[in-house]
């Protein structure tokens, strides 16, 4: 019964706290509300915790490298000129980097998964799944509500 109070006024004081500091700052706030958040709906024990944090962490840094090569690719296209500006070929060739950059992100969730499966249950696997859609989706309810005062 706590837990369902907590939670959102936790998310409401990071996030108005957040909303006077710095990007970075903002940034890592999250993180660790994030973190919060995963470690509470997954009842990690210290063994999991000790063995999830560095894998869960390794893939997150690889998934932001990898969708902002992707954005930058995009970027630097739309920088030199607009789309329509773009040749077939051009466009051909962005498309195709655009989806090796999707295949490495899937090959990276799939890695990421057959890693977990070594140290908790497939179970735990799927509510950290939805833990991760939770929070975003919490999160992005929260900007949106900001936006509109």
């Amino acid at each position: 019964m706590i837990r369902k109070f907590i939670l959102p006024i936790l998310f409401l004081l990071v996030t108005t706290i957040s909303l006077a500091q710095g990007h970075k700052e903002k940034q890592e706030k999250i993180k660790a509300l994030k973190v919060a958040y995963i470690t509470e709906q997954l009842e990690l024990t210290a063994d999991e915790a000790q063995k999830f944090w560095p894998i869960y962490n390794d893939l997150q840094e690889k998934q932001f490298d990898l969708r902002h090569e992707k954005m930058r690719a995009i970027l630097n296209k739309l920088e030199a000129g607009s789309i329509e500006k773009l040749s077939d070929k051009e466009a051909s060739s962005l498309l195709t980097q655009m989806e090796n950059i999707e295949e490495n992100l899937f090959a990276l969730q799939k890695k990421y998964t057959k890693d977990l499966q070594g140290i908790m249950s497939d179970k735990k696997i799927m509510k950290l799944k939805k833990a991760e859609v939770d929070f975003n989706r919490h999160l992005l309810k929260q900007m949106r509500e900001k936006h509109k005062n």
